[in-house]
């Protein structure tokens, strides 16, 4: 009887590199299996030895995605040696950077992928959700800690202004992908933001 190979790390990573690179540039729907193998430079008989089927493989490149937005940028956001107010705007200022750098052509792959995912995607959508709420967490975190700085209480929840602040963001994402330009994000950061944080009470 033949024993399965083990699994390799380096190729797992390739394929998910591969797949978040294809997917942010032409969406799920269009890019095949045999695609994400050719372009990681694997076999497409492996993929199977480490994904049940295209849409585990989805929701393990949306992890991908987002474990690398944590790590590139978490620490803006985690930092409580700096006020919160300054890590939200740094962290904000830093993904406006990336899109300016990328030419603002792929959008958001967190919210490209919330435009084509189907309940048919029904394991990707909600990995997406969590890593979603995970996001939220992170900016609530922040909006507590702005708000205890400043010692207001408010009845709107820090948990409702960070969702709306992801949307106003992806928003933001979406107008600077359709304008190509920076404007979108600029408005975001000098005038959506504050507005949304006067709501909680927070001055920028």
């Amino acid at each position: 009887m033949l024993v399965p190979r083990p699994a390799n790390p380096l190729v797992r990573e390739r394929l998910l590199d591969a797949g978040l690179t294809l997917f942010h540039a032409r969406g799920i729907n269009a890019v095949g299996i045999k695609e994400i193998t050719d372009t990681a430079g694997v076999p497409k008989g492996s993929f199977y030895s480490y994904y049940d089927s295209k849409n585990a493989f989805v929701a393990a490149v949306i992890d991908h995605c987002w474990s690398g937005v944590i790590g590139d940028h978490g620490l803006l956001l985690t930092d409580t040696s700096t006020p919160a107010v300054s890590r939200l705007l740094a962290f904000f200022e830093a993904l406006a950077q990336e899109h300016a750098e990328r030419g603002f052509e792929l959008g958001c792959l967190l919210g490209n992928l919330a435009l084509e995912l189907t309940d048919d995607n029904g394991e990707a959508r909600h990995r997406l959700a969590d890593v979603m709420d995970q996001w939220s967490a992170l900016i609530g975190a922040c909006l507590e800690q702005a708000r205890s700085e400043v010692d207001v209480t408010e009845t709107t929840t820090t948990t409702e202004l960070a969702s709306m602040i992801i949307e106003c963001w992806e928003g933001a994402v979406m107008r600077g992908r359709v304008d190509r330009s920076r404007v979108p994000f600029d408005r975001f950061l000098t005038v959506s933001l504050p507005r949304l944080l006067d709501t909680a009470r927070v001055s920028v």
